[in-house]
């Protein structure tokens, strides 16, 4: 089994800090879900998820290849002086991404069918967007509680917003696996965007690895402690494969100076 990528943390000017980490989980032969947390010239911070699809269609390589393009993308990008130029920069990148992976998949007989999901969080000053593709999340934690920012663009989740299912059945419903959404399988791809207001609270994005083996409770106990966001990092994925570990785990999380 390799060993997992390691906790990085570092200190921004924007007066935070953020952390990254993603791991095997107990169950998986590869791990396909990428982390990245990281922040440009002028201090604006990026979280990124995605959680690579297809096992032998080389879901880890889609993953890859959408993260690093938009990692490239982003430290090339030394200021946004708006939230709607952050905004519609954070749309075309991923829409490049996105062509990126599905010409490659089309190019490559190995990677047919290759996707990934995507979400991330762009933080500019006292706004955030929030851009989510598949099933993976965007949180924040505040004093009311730990929220999620993200929809889970999931049938069961289409399900339960629609009346056909109860909050208890989706954890149980034989298709709850099934997305509706993932970048990299169509030549165009449709992203779920929002901006919202920043008010100094902690961001964390992750895939599903992470909350289907970490309860909500579990995840504010430890979100909200004062321990450093690499421990923090470290501590949700050790609960995570204590749960069971069934699958990869991927976090990145950014924590303001209080």
């Amino acid at each position: 089994m390799p060993p997992a990528v390691s906790c990085v943390p570092n200190t921004m000017k924007k007066n935070g800090s953020f952390a990254y980490k993603t791991d095997i989980g107990r169950v998986r032969e590869t791990n396909e879900d990428v982390a990245i947390a990281l922040a440009n010239r002028s201090g604006d911070i990026l979280l990124l998820v995605c959680d690579g699809m297809g096992g032998h269609h080389r879901g880890d390589l889609a993953a890859k290849m959408a993260s690093d393009y938009l990692v490239t993308s982003f430290q090339a990008k030394n200021a946004f002086f708006t939230m709607t130029t952050a905004r519609l920069w954070l749309t075309y990148h991923i829409k490049q991404a996105n062509r990126i992976v599905y010409d490659e998949a089309q190019r490559n007989p190995k990677a047919k069918e290759m996707g990934t999901t995507l979400t991330a969080m762009l933080i500019v000053d006292r706004q955030v967007a929030v851009a989510n593709i598949g099933d993976s999340r965007a949180y924040s934690v505040s004093g009311t509680g730990l929220t999620q920012l993200s929809e889970d663009q999931t049938y069961v989740d289409y399900l339960f917003r629609t009346g056909k299912i109860s909050k208890d059945e989706m954890k149980t419903h034989p298709q709850k696996h099934v997305l509706l959404n993932a970048l990299g399988l169509n030549p165009t791809i449709s992203i779920d965007l929002k901006v919202l207001d920043y008010n100094g609270e902690r961001l964390m994005v992750c895939t599903d690895g992470l909350y289907n083996n970490v309860s909500e409770l579990e995840m504010l106990t430890v979100l909200a402690s004062s321990d450093t966001v690499h421990q923090k990092c470290d501590s949700l994925i050790r609960i995570a494969n204590s749960n069971g570990g069934t699958d990869n785990l991927a976090i990145a999380l950014w924590e303001p100076l209080k």
